[in-house]
C-alpha cells in the first residue's frame, strides 16, 4: 500500500492498470441486462403453494395480534392496579 500524496488517500502500490469505466448509458444497459437474468431465475409458486403460504401469513398474524392485544390487556390491568381508577374514591 502507498499513500497518495494530494488527498492522503491508501492506493494499491503497483498492479495492472485500472480498467476504464463504461459510460453511463453502457452501465444501464448492463444494469437492465443484469435485472433480467436475475428475474429468469425466479420460481413462481403454485396455486397449492401459494395458498399454503398464504394460509401461514395470516395465521401468524393472527397469533401476533392475539399476543399484542393480550399485553395490552395485561398492561391496562397493571396500571389500573398501580395507580388506581380517577374519580372512584
Amino acid at each position: 500500500m502507498v499513500q497518495d500524496e494530494p488527498k492522503g488517500e491508501i492506493v494499491a502500490a503497483g498492479g495492472a492498470p485500472r480498467e476504464k469505466k463504461p459510460n453511463v448509458f453502457a452501465r444501464i444497459a448492463i444494469f437492465i441486462r443484469q435485472v433480467f437474468a436475475e428475474l429468469r431465475k425466479v420460481v413462481t409458486p403454485t396455486r397449492q403453494e401459494l395458498l399454503k403460504y398464504t394460509a401461514v401469513v395470516l395465521g401468524f398474524v393472527v397469533v401476533m395480534m392475539a399476543i399484542v392485544y393480550g399485553l395490552d390487556v395485561l398492561f391496562v390491568w397493571v396500571a389500573t392496579v398501580v395507580f388506581g381508577v380517577p374519580g372512584a374514591a
